[in-house]
């Protein structure tokens, strides 16, 4: 059997933000999510997530489980004191409990299960992830003697000669809980920081085991803004390195972001200064970018995204999009279609070939096929209470500055004059035009007093 306790209670006052360490965000996840998502790999029985500082917020944050359960640490005096809180839950509990940090988001599942097995080949009372640092500060420092682990001295408490030992505590440890359980409540806060400490566990314990990997950036702990840029760089350079490995090419790849759930398929070229969000896929042979934002769409075939910006959206294949387009959420755009200079689209369904080429907005609407969007369109959909549609049939020329009052349905083959502003519904083969007549005053002057 499996518990996880993830220590996720502490205020992260160099972080210098309102917010809670474990939810500031990498890559669209919190760090906590990012934890989480390792151990739930391992498919543990019940995971105890140890809160405090804005508790609420944190487990608001959680996605709900049945095997997540929360735990208020409050006040904070420590690592130590935090599993003898847990400890108070899981009295008659028999099996392995893995303890890590929710501000470790780069740990890996393949070396939570390694030290899982690490610690069953051991019979270990405790094993304990660690690593060598060239540069070990501000993490405990761990000492060895005849392949076990004589003690860890935390950064503060350390004298001059024992910080020079590299081999560094990651702060992930596995436990046999019968045998922790008989000595976590004996921890005592004699230190300079006046807290309980895991660490101490230790010197308790008989069979301390570390289990040394190498320090290749996974074991990144977050304590202010620049380690939490150092993570993001970390996982966006795997991320496209993934990606230009099966066969797509970035122009710029440091200009570029991409989330780790977007698919993007072959010989798709991504252009300078271009972000792809969310649950996005883009599809083979697409040019997308530069300076182009898409997040949470899909993308068909052969499509070019220039300069513009999409949302929750689908996109089929062979359509043009840009520059300078915003693409609001649920739209989707049918094949060969165009979508030009300074168009939003808000809650549109677009068919096959539609072009909606300069200047317009086209909101709650369905437009059939082969029809053209003249510049400056505009749909009036919001009549100060409710959103109403627009219905535009194949075949249909909208002329330039036409204003649609919706509700409103036009047929097929429908031709609008331009600078019309439409109010009722026009049939099949019509021509809608509504324009009050042109007044030429002649011998005019302008009034210049």
């Amino acid at each position: 059997m499996l518990t996880v306790a993830i220590l996720a209670a502490g205020k992260g006052t160099r972080m210098a933000s309102s917010l809670p360490k474990v939810l500031h965000k990498l890559s669209g996840k919190t760090l906590l999510q990012r934890v989480l998502d390792s151990c739930n790999e391992l498919n543990p029985n019940k995971v105890f997530i140890i809160v405090g500082h804005k508790s609420k917020e944190v487990e608001d944050s959680v996605i709900k489980s049945k095997k997540i359960h929360f735990i208020v640490q409050e006040p904070q005096r420590g690592t130590g004191h935090a599993i003898q809180i847990l400890s108070k839950q899981v009295k008659k509990y028999k099996g392995k409990l893995l303890v890590l940090n929710g501000d470790v988001p780069l740990i890996k599942s393949e070396t939570l299960r390694k030290l899982l097995n690490f610690h069953d080949s051991r019979n270990a009372d405790v094993s304990l992830i660690t690593t060598k640092k060239k540069n070990p500060h501000g993490y405990g420092r761990v000492f060895i003697k005849d392949n076990l682990i004589e003690n860890i001295i935390e950064e503060k408490d350390c004298d001059d000669y024992q910080r020079k030992n590299s081999l560094i505590n990651a702060g992930i440890y596995c436990f046999s809980w019968m045998t922790l359980s008989k000595i976590i409540n004996s921890l005592k806060s004699n230190n300079k920081q006046n807290e309980i400490y895991l660490t101490d566990t230790l010197t308790l314990l008989k069979n301390s085991y570390s289990l040394e990997i190498e320090d290749n950036g996974e074991l990144q702990g977050i304590n202010n803004r620049l380690q939490l840029s150092k993570c993001e760089e970390t996982i966006q350079i795997s991320t496209k390195e993934k990606h230009m490995i099966s066969g797509v090419t970035f122009i710029n790849p440091a200009s570029c972001t991409i989330s780790e759930e977007s698919v993007i398929g072959t010989d798709v070229i991504i252009e300078a200064n271009t972000h792809i969000r969310g649950k996005s896929k883009i599809s083979n042979n697409c040019k997308i970018g530069p300076n182009t934002f898409i997040q949470d769409t899909v993308v068909n075939e052969n499509c070019e995204i220039i300069n513009s910006t999409i949302f929750d959206s689908k996109i089929m294949d062979h359509v043009k999009i840009g520059p300078y387009s915003h693409i609001r959420p649920n739209c989707e755009i049918s094949s060969f279609g165009k979508i030009g200079n300074f168009v939003e689209i808000k809650n549109c369904q677009l068919d096959e070939k539609v072009k909606v080429n300069h200047l317009s907005y086209i909101g709650d609407s369905k437009v059939g096929e082969h029809t053209n969007i003249g510049a400056g369109t505009i749909t009036a959909n919001f009549d100060g209470l409710k959103k109403h549609h627009t219905n535009i049939g194949k075949n249909s020329s909208i002329g330039a500055n036409t204003v649609f009052v919706a509700p409103i349905n036009l047929g097929d083959s429908v031709t609008t004059g331009a600078g019309s502003v439409i109010t009722k519904d026009s049939k099949n083969n019509s021509l809608a035009i509504s324009r009050s007549k042109q007044i030429n005053i002649e011998n005019w002057k302008k009034n210049e007093s």
